[in-house]
């Protein structure tokens, strides 16, 4: 037998209490890849390169209050802007109110759209139908497929914030990555049918020539209008997303206090489990040190134990996490416009967590067991 083979046996020689301790490590390492994924998706996340270059140009008060249409031809005149597009919320209901049936809907200009959204994928036949319609309306695929919808349907968005319903033709199915869950439909519908809302927009998008031209775009644009009595906030596309984020609260620090949490009870665990499962084999050890077994033999051995049964227990809750993630973005209520995904990096990490924590847990114990005297170890009763 080998001695990788004698430490698989040992690390579940009481299979009751390795299993726990699997089943408990697990547990924690699936709280912890989920925490991960979520400040994977919130704050290291790029997306596409495309998005590194898009600026979102929103009132400075708040994203309630909207913006004058002609400041769309002033922020095309700052240099490093490629295009500019307006996008409004709509906030409509299709069908019913359940959740299952919301997804984000916009008001746009056919005619620039694509210009800014260049990531974003459409035939040109569709596109070009899209535009001759001023009813018309482009939808995701991933709605498209989940809802049935086909070109030429029809679809009703009943208003919520406008005092408008839009009885809509299905001009385009567009595909993104990853998936938008979107329609987008020509905002002049809503400013012809609402008069309050004519030569307004909710913010603006712009693609600037260069990621680099981000940063300088953004400020010349709210230098531009610091004075206004409509104020903007020019920011990376990014930094747009992350608002929503922070209207939750501190969440950096709320992850970070979570993943401590894990990281500190899952060693509690393993510590536990193997100064119980050291102190139990003191007898053993002085039987082995008498076979000729070393200290860095022991050591290695118990250590080793302890380390396999936390890399078990991380290969678990990590498998558990991508379920739950794969499961949760896939299912027909999920809407997030941040891209949850458990990559193998994240597993990667969240093993090394798994293994660095067994072997801090089996060290102080390990290290005592291999300095067991053997003639005291022969005596020992427990």
């Amino acid at each position: 037998m080998t001695l990788t083979r004698f430490v698989g046996k040992n690390a579940f020689r009481n299979k009751r209490r390795s299993i726990l301790t699997v089943l408990s490590i697990g547990f924690s390492l699936l709280l912890l890849t989920l925490m991960m994924t979520l400040w994977r998706a919130f704050y290291l996340d790029e997306g596409s390169a495309e998005s590194a270059q898009r600026v979102v140009v929103r009132h400075r008060v708040s994203l309630t209050f909207n913006l004058p249409g002609f400041y769309r031809e002033k922020i095309r005149s700052v240099p490093g802007v490629v295009a500019v597009v307006p996008i409004s919320w709509f906030g409509g209901i299709y069908k019913d109110q359940k959740p299952e049936n919301f997804f984000a809907q916009f008001g746009t200009d056919p005619e620039e759209f694509f210009k800014v959204y260049r990531d974003i994928e459409m035939p040109a036949d569709q596109l070009t139908a899209w535009q001759r319609d001023r009813q018309g309306v482009i939808v995701d695929s991933s709605l498209a497929k989940k809802y049935g919808w086909k070109l030429g349907d029809r679809i009703v968005l009943q208003g919520t914030i406008y005092p408008v319903n839009l009885d809509l033709n299905i001009r385009g199915i567009f595909t993104s990555n990853p998936d938008d869950k979107s329609v987008y439909f020509n905002a002049k519908y809503v400013e012809e049918a609402v008069s309050w809302f004519k030569g307004r927009a909710g913010t603006f998008s712009i693609l600037a020539a260069t990621a680099a031209d981000v940063s300088k775009v953004s400020t010349a644009i709210d230098d531009m209008f610091r004075n206004a009595p409509q104020p903007t906030k020019a920011e990376s596309e990014k930094a747009f997303g992350l608002e929503f984020v922070a209207m939750m609260g501190n969440v950096k620090a709320f992850i970070l206090s979570i993943c401590s949490a894990v990281v500190f009870a899952t060693l509690l665990v393993s510590a536990n489990t193997m100064a119980m499962s050291i102190r139990e084999r003191t007898r053993e050890v002085a039987v082995l040190k008498t076979l000729g077994f070393t200290r860095q033999t022991v050591l290695g051995m118990f250590v080793g134990e302890a380390v396999t049964l936390a890399v078990l227990g991380g290969l678990v809750g990590t498998s558990i996490a991508y379920l739950l993630v794969y499961v949760a973005t896939h299912s027909p209520q999920f809407f997030s416009f941040f891209p949850l995904k458990v990559t193998p990096g994240l597993c990667l990490v969240a093993m090394l967590v798994a293994g660095f924590v067994g072997f801090l847990s089996a060290a102080l114990p390990a290290y005592h067991a291999s300095r067991t005297n053997i003639v005291q170890g022969l005596r020992h009763i427990g």
